[in-house]
């Protein structure tokens, strides 16, 4: 990856400051270090969904998401409620949104306008 030097864009990092919230961003960067949980986050930041419409959004099997799932809930990233039959996932942490929309707008190619 190339190095940028537009640092006066972005604001002044404190090494000492991020030290201290080290523990628990690495805590969610790990939850994220998984190819099928990134997709499954970027699917319930639209809203909450069901495990079969996530099932059917991404093509993802059904063991597999309950898999992943987990490890997002055990890590507090997802929350879940009952309805009926159904557990419906979201997203349980708007600074967990905030570093999905920096990776999209990082790593995935523009939309063609």
């Amino acid at each position: 990856m190339p190095r940028t030097s537009s640092a006066s864009a972005a604001p002044a990092l404190d090494p000492v400051v991020l030290r201290a919230a080290a523990g628990e961003a690495v805590a969610v960067l790990k939850a994220l270090g998984n190819p099928e949980r990134l997709p499954l986050l970027c699917q319930m930041s639209q809203g909450e969904l069901s495990v079969a419409e996530l099932e059917a959004a991404l093509g993802i099997h059904q063991p597999t998401l309950s898999q992943q799932l987990g490890v997002l809930r055990r890590e507090g990233l997802v929350e879940t409620r009952r309805d009926g039959k159904n557990v419906i996932y979201r997203v349980a942490d708007e600074r967990v949104l905030a570093l999905l929309q920096a990776l999209y707008t990082l790593y995935c190619p523009k939309e063609a306008t």
